[in-house]
């Protein structure tokens, strides 16, 4: 990942503004830099690397001769830059994925320019000739991007809120940060001053819709109705399609693997493609977990099957505990879900960065959210998902619904089907059934979940509890650990719980937590 932050009509010392941007210099340890835009004295970039792709012209923000009104401050990657470069005959200086769009900017303008975007993107495009600042994001939002704008014009943008609470700016009141919708892009009027007019907010993608760079896409035809084995065999064109284009960099490629479905059918088919590219060095694959916990030993079976060269990452009660404060002054968040779920990611990242080379690191991410996976449906780093492919996704949720939910109590058949008789992860690891997070991470003698619940209970007493309301009027916590999660969060981002509008809980059932644990046809293995 890296690092985007730019000002527009700063009020303020540029200089003193600068330091902000210092707070996500984690993003990008590779290099940064700061520029002033020319003709607006008021206004800048700054940029942390982290570099992926072209280690000679990868700094920004991204300039070339071709244009030098347009300026362009990305995070992200363009999986088809090479099919639009050839397809426009587009005359490129760099090999930078992200030089495309500013040749697609200069052709179509701003709106065909994202929709034809394949990739994971949050963009900032200046326009000096034109007076006009762009902003864009993603279908998914997998790429972060929050933007302050106050009444008297000013605008900040930065990949993560932090770099932009201590900003200062001539509004007597403090003004709100919010993130910038997935899907959408916003055009801004650039005044001589620096400042800006937001003129139009539009949504250029959906989840939903066959995206328009699927012509540029090396996936090749599919099948066509709802036949199972045509579904099937487009659901496996699309996953494999959707791998091999994130095998863009030219740094080491790794996989997160947790034993489970998601992360298992992701490692193996980037083994499959990393050996049919014909790459010089073997796939590194890393879990996280106690020694004895089921997604460990689920993990040694898929990385042998694949032939990974594999790590575990293994994490005590007392080091879970203590990564709680660091994990959520990352993330930004309170949410308990999002809470739980993330200590482990930090603390395998935290290895990956410290331990081994790999920089480019696959993930299952974002399956159980398209396949209906989690059981209340039935009931790094530089990180990639192909399940949020954007033609993945758009094919799988143009299926009939009778074939995407949940058969024979089994969550994600349709996947699981799918890659039936391949052999391509033992089959014991296809047909596994999706455990809560905490039991399949932790040891089989105690869960995080319960791990957690005995430090807050020694951490928050029922008085306290008893004042939530008073105290966090938005988002009022109603169990210690929220409270604790709260206290974190307040600390280090005061009067910012506007940030979350609501605590994730599942509306469809009678849920006070959301932990799949609390669910009666969960059945956890471990003692409490």
């Amino acid at each position: 990942m890296c690092g985007i932050w730019a000002l527009y009509g700063s009020d303020e010392c540029l200089s003193v503004q600068c330091t902000n941007a210092m707070k996500i210099a984690h993003r990008g340890p590779d290099a940064f830099r700061f520029e002033n835009v020319n003709g607006f004295t008021s206004c800048c970039f700054g940029f942390h690397r982290l570099a992926i792709v072209d280690q000679l012209h990868g700094m920004q923000p991204l300039r070339v001769k071709n244009f030098p009104y347009l300026w362009l401050c990305y995070n992200g990657e363009i999986y088809n830059h090479k099919q639009l470069r050839e397809a426009f005959e587009f005359d490129c200086q760099t090999k930078m994925d992200g030089e495309v769009m500013l040749h697609l900017y200069d052709c179509f303008g701003i709106e065909k320019m994202a929709t034809l975007l394949d990739g994971v993107f949050a963009f900032i495009l200046l326009d000096t000739a034109n007076r006009k600042v762009f902003l864009g994001r993603d279908t998914y939002g997998v790429r972060p991007m929050f933007r302050l704008l106050t009444d008297n014009n000013f605008l900040a943008v930065c990949s993560e809120a932090k770099g932009l609470t201590q900003i200062t700016h001539s509004m007597s009141e403090p003004v709100k940060i919010t993130p910038f919708p997935p899907g959408h892009f916003e055009v801004f009027d650039l005044k001589p001053s620096g400042k800006v007019k937001s003129i139009k907010l539009d949504r250029f993608h959906s989840c939903t819709d066959e995206p328009l760079h699927a012509p540029y896409d090396n996936a090749g035809e599919l099948g066509k109705g709802f036949a199972l084995e045509a579904v099937k065999a487009n659901i496996r064109i699309l996953f494999e399609n959707a791998v091999r284009k994130r095998l863009m960099a030219h740094r080491r490629i790794g996989c997160l693997l947790s034993g489970g479905l998601d992360s298992s059918l992701v490692a193996a088919t980037l083994v499959k493609l990393a050996k049919e590219q014909e790459l010089q060095y073997p796939i590194q694959t890393f879990s996280i977990g106690a020694e004895d916990s089921p997604d460990a030993i689920a993990a040694r079976k898929v990385a042998a099957h694949i032939g990974s060269t594999h790590f575990e990452v293994n994490f005590t009660p007392e080091e879970g505990i203590k990564a709680l404060e660091e994990v959520i002054v990352h993330l930004e968040s309170y949410d308990i879900t999002t809470v739980r779920a993330s200590v482990g990611m930090y603390l395998v990242s935290k290895f990956i960065r410290e331990k081994t080379n790999s920089v480019v690191i696959f993930s299952g991410e974002g399956s159980d959210e398209l396949t209906q996976g989690y059981i209340y449906f039935h009931k790094v780093i530089c990180l990639r998902v192909p399940f949020l492919d954007h033609r993945f996704t758009a094919y799988y949720l143009s299926l009939p619904e009778e074939m995407r939910v949940p058969k024979d109590g089994v969550e994600k058949h349709l996947l699981r089907e799918a890659f039936r008789g391949l052999n391509l992860i033992p089959d014991e690891i296809l047909w596994r059934r999706k455990e809560a997070f905490s039991d399949g991470m932790t040891s089989t003698k105690k869960s995080w979940y319960a791990i957690l619940q005995d430090h807050v209970e020694s951490e928050i007493n029922d008085s306290q509890l008893e004042k939530a309301a008073k105290l966090y009027p938005h988002n009022t916590p109603t169990t210690k650990e929220g409270f604790y999660y709260r206290q974190v969060f307040e600390k280090h981002y005061p009067g910012r719980s506007e940030w979350i509008s609501h605590y994730w809980m599942p509306r469809w059932i009678k849920a006070t937590d959301p932990s799949a644990r609390t669910l009666s046809i969960y059945k956890p293995d471990k003692d409490e």
